[in-house]
């Protein structure tokens, strides 16, 4: 066979071709990330809550879009996409092209889902979706009617102890955040309350006004207003620091179960296979963005806590929600349908 360096002029020239071309398709990916990164975006960014309008996480999403529209000059559009607690629209964006023009707003309910939806949920949260940014989270609030005898977290846990199953919880559904605060409790306390799932936060609060429940384990936004105008009493909340609006209500560290911390954050994720230039730009933005000053306190208007973070510091936090609530819905024998 005659060595190749023999080979006359046009075939020494196919064969350099040949390797260049080799070359510049395994540079393809490479390349097309760099010049995404550059040249985006070029076109509207579909930023997608797999919630109803008018939820935290929602308005937390349009108060963020708001702000990157502005601050950075991109065309961030809200859209909802409900359902399945979330997975619609959490599975929407994990199909769609890693190109950087399709969010997602998270919540703890999708790092639950993980374990609550083991290969039911259309889509695998660490392979399929990359962290961008966390926002901020909000706790969870304790709370009994105002005319309850139970006045702390203490008295709680004792007559839940006292008698099993005696006291009902209420929560906004099964492996809900509530839910979950609940099934944490009882695993720190030993106590024994009777769950009583409704659909959704309002019908349940609203049963706790009237009577019909002992106590609930509520999203800190949704009871604060009961609390108050004095319609609830609130027993703890599950953050590690009080709130300047409650600033008499106590942490559930002060109250003696250190361990009850629950925060239910919300974040930004995208379609992973992004090249990682646009994850740092995209990500950086979004953490520039929550780190001012008037996001944060319109953040802190409507009961969060402000945590912006960016790609890494988000994945670091979410793997270990991920974790820490699989471990304790299993040890609760939670399941959903």
């Amino acid at each position: 066979m005659r060595n190749d360096r023999h080979a006359c002029p046009d075939v020494q020239r196919r064969n350099a071709l040949g390797l260049l071309g080799a070359g510049a398709l395994a540079l393809a990916p490479w390349s097309r990330g760099l010049a995404a990164s550059k040249d985006w975006p070029q076109r509207p960014i579909s930023y997608i809550v797999p919630f109803p309008p008018g939820g935290l996480t929602d308005v937390a999403a349009r108060q963020v879009g708001q702000a990157v529209s502005t601050g950075e000059g991109w065309n961030v559009v809200v859209e909802n996409r409900p359902g399945g607690s979330g997975n619609i629209g959490a599975t929407l964006v994990a199909r769609a092209d890693p190109d950087g023009y399709s969010w997602l707003a998270i919540t703890m309910t999708h790092a639950a889902n993980v374990t609550l939806f083991a290969g039911r949920a259309g889509y695998d949260l660490k392979k399929d979706l990359v962290p961008l940014a966390g926002l901020a989270s909000s706790p969870m609030m304790v709370v009994v009617n105002a005319k309850s005898p139970i006045r702390t977290l203490d008295e709680l846990t004792r007559a839940a102890k006292a008698k099993a199953q005696s006291l009902s919880a209420g929560s906004s559904g099964n492996g809900t955040p509530p839910h979950l605060t609940l099934a944490l409790y009882q695993k720190l306390t030993g106590a024994s309350l009777l769950h009583v799932p409704y659909k959704g936060g309002t019908p349940s609060l609203t049963d706790l006004l009237g009577g019909q429940l002992d106590v609930i384990f509520s999203n800190y936004p949704e009871s604060l207003p009961h609390v108050k105008s004095g319609a609830l009493r609130a027993l703890a909340l599950t953050t590690h620091e009080r709130s300047p609006d409650l600033p008499d209500v106590p942490t559930v560290a002060e109250a003696g179960i250190p361990d009850l911390i629950v925060e239910n954050f919300t974040g930004v994720l995208a379609p992973a296979g992004m090249p990682d230039a646009l994850v740092q730009r995209i990500g950086g933005a979004i953490e520039k963005q929550m780190s001012q000053p008037d996001m944060q306190q319109a953040f802190r208007r409507l009961g969060f806590v402000p945590q912006p973070r960016g790609p890494a510091a988000f994945k670091q936090y979410l793997d270990s929600e991920v974790d820490r609530w699989g471990k304790i819905i299993r040890e609760a024998n939670i399941q959903v349908g």
